[in-house]
């Protein structure tokens, strides 16, 4: 790419079409797709509701501003909030955290913040220096001051949540750092000593909600009652749109001029969401569970059975194969692509699946049988250097 800043180490492949699960790339190349767009089309691309909320919208009008009164967003936050809770739309999840760390020190008075190593909220500022990846904060300092980092999933977080704390942020399964699980007990632990403090707790559902755990927001499979939670991805299956959600009560710190944006809330990207929501149907979630457990049958009885793999982590459909160290993850990525897979990678050496909601378990199994045969050529060379 000639006029493009090298930002990202992109694979040679350029996606030119898709339907419904599958891609194809400009050489004809066609893969199943086991990355939804990192967790961003869980409807697939071509879902019928999806394109005809949208082409009916772009017909009408696509931008207005928050300048005036919308309905459609009215229409969609009542779609996606639980009671009690209010939404602010933005066009991405690293706004959402930018808009959640303000709320949280407006409402709060605090500033101190209390985030995870390993976790991943986004590359500006506010969502950076909240994110636990000391690598892709190199060459931005100084970050926002005063948030503090603790071992995920481990009690001695407790003792920094104190009452200086303004806000705890976290994600329920860290994606990006590794799918990494946290156990429901230390969960409503942080929870509890947040609440105790009088700090707001803040939870990331950037890649974890809109039904890829099998729930519509991953929290909810733990008992928990967040005062803030952002989310994004595959709330617009593919159209630029994230959402800040609070509790009611915090509607005082977040008046008029306290925060905004000229294109958060837009129509088409509504138009998407709409639809996105209309679809996240309590059958359609119970539809995921089902396929969920299929895919975590072969996940355990077979593929955790490679001597390559070292643990299986995640849930619902997201899913992290964690590899012994002596295998590079990105072989395996790339050795997928020619196979005609296309997967994800994430720290620690993790194979990180996400595929569409949509998509069939004969589907998942066709992919998961590439994946166990991928992984069983490497244990054989690996063997066979080791001889």
């Amino acid at each position: 790419m000639e006029y493009v800043f090298p930002t990202y180490a992109r694979y040679p492949i350029d996606i030119v079409d898709g339907e419904d699960v599958h891609l194809v790339d400009s050489q004809g190349q066609q893969y199943l797709d086991f990355t939804s767009g990192i967790g961003v089309c869980s409807f697939g691309y071509s879902n019928q509701l999806i394109k005809d909320s949208v082409d009916t919208q772009a017909g009408k009008v696509w931008h207005t501003s928050n300048l005036y009164d919308s309905q459609l967003q009215d229409q969609v936050a009542a779609k996606l909030v639980e009671p009690g809770m209010l939404a602010f739309f933005c066009n991405s999840g690293t706004e959402a955290n930018e808009a959640a760390l303000k709320l949280a020190r407006k409402a709060s008075g605090k500033t101190k913040v209390i985030a995870f190593n390993d976790s991943f909220h986004g590359r500006t500022y506010g969502s950076l220096s909240m994110t636990g990846n000391p690598g892709i904060k190199e060459g931005f300092f100084p970050l926002v001051p005063s948030i503090e980092f603790a071992d995920f999933d481990d009690d001695a977080a407790l003792t920094q949540v104190d009452n200086q704390t303004a806000a705890v942020i976290l994600e329920v399964i860290q994606g990006e750092g590794g799918v990494n699980n946290a156990h429901a007990d230390w969960l409503q632990a942080i929870e509890t000593k947040a609440h105790q403090v009088g700090a707001l707790l803040i939870i990331d559902e950037v890649q974890t909600g809109i039904g890829r755990t099998g729930t519509k927001f991953a929290y909810q499979n733990y008992d928990l009652h967040p005062d803030i939670v952002t989310l994004a991805k595959a709330l617009g299956n593919g159209l630029p749109i994230g959402a800040m959600i609070g509790k009611q009560e915090l509607a005082s710190a977040f008046g008029p001029g306290s925060h905004g944006t000229t294109f958060g809330g837009n129509k088409l990207s509504l138009a998407a969401a709409d639809a996105v929501l209309d679809q996240l149907t309590p059958e359609f979630l119970t539809a995921v569970q089902a396929k969920s457990k299929s895919v975590w049958a072969i996940l355990k009885n077979e593929i955790a059975q490679q001597s390559i793999v070292t643990a299986i982590s995640g849930q619902g459909l997201m899913i992290g194969i964690h590899l012994d160290e002596q295998v590079n993850v990105e072989d395996i990525v790339k050795a997928l692509q020619q196979d005609g897979l296309l997967t994800l990678s994430a720290k620690h050496n993790t194979l990180r699946l996400l595929p569409p909601l949509v998509m069939n378990t004969e589907e998942l199994t066709t992919g998961l049988t590439k994946i166990n045969q991928i992984l069983s050529q490497f244990a054989q060379t690996k063997m066979e250097a080791k001889s």
